[in-house]
């Protein structure tokens, strides 16, 4: 039943935000707990529920519009999918929300639309940075020696939460290539403040226009010993120099 949450290496620093409530759930799910069960009674503003309860041909996010409950399987993803609704319930009832009115819209179609698409990339593969203006540039063009190397010492300012449940679930088997669609979040915004402030800034065509940059997370100082090596960021099948635009585009 547990599958894979045996493996969860709590002490990893991308899991700090989610370690205090997360930690004692997945150790409920070892015992022999459902992940629906453990979660609901975490005591969120939403319900938890057996994946069995979504009825057939009812799509997940318009379910969760209407019913306010979680459909959960057992498993390391919709575990992870359980603590992203436990930290940052706003932001995911924002995401939900979007969804649900791209649905009534335009139908459930072979290819998401670009909102439904967005918002699907951000529920999954999110991470909300807070850093120096300086930073942000070199994030922009890719430059990863200034970013991760030359800038190293003003990573000290850095705050970077993963909120992709997709993402938490990849990083249980860490490897270099993991790369996350980085969300901009103003610097000082308060821990407690996140949740409110990113519901609020999560608008549908701005969201539609996928504002986000990649990163290797692996690469961050800190987060892997392996990244201390120079030689670590010359892998460009991993670090990726930014593409030029060609006249015609």
């Amino acid at each position: 039943m547990a599958h894979g949450l045996a493996h969860i290496l709590w002490d990893a620093p991308w899991l700090g935000p989610y370690r205090a409530v997360g930690e004692p759930l997945a150790q409920a799910v070892l015992a022999g707990r459902s992940n629906a069960d453990v979660l609901d009674m975490a005591g969120g503003p939403q319900r938890f529920v057996p994946q069995e309860m979504l009825p057939d041909g009812v799509a997940y996010e318009r379910y969760i519009f209407e019913t306010g409950q979680v459909p959960t399987r057992e498993g390391l993803h919709d575990f992870f999918n359980g603590l992203a609704w436990l930290r940052f319930p706003q932001t995911k009832r924002r995401l939900n929300q979007l969804q649900a009115q791209a649905i009534a819209a335009d139908g459930i179609r072979a290819e998401r639309g670009p909102l439904r698409d967005a918002a699907t990339l951000f529920d999954e593969n999110a991470a909300l940075l807070q850093a120096p203006e300086v930073l942000w540039e070199a994030l922009d063009a890719r430059d990863w020696r200034r970013l991760l190397i030359d800038l190293r010492a003003q990573w000290a300012q850095v705050q970077l939460t993963l909120f992709g449940h997709a993402l938490l679930e990849k990083l249980v088997q860490p490897r270099k290539d993991i790369t996350a669609h980085v969300y901009r979040v103003p610097p000082g915004l308060a821990a407690q403040d996140l949740d409110a402030w990113l519901a609020q800034d999560l608008d549908a065509g701005r969201l539609a226009r996928k504002p986000f940059q990649a990163l290797p997370v692996l690469g961050v100082p800190g987060w892997w010993s392996a990244n201390e090596a120079v030689d670590f960021y010359a892998d460009t099948q991993v670090f990726r120099p930014r593409r030029e635009r060609s006249l015609a585009s």
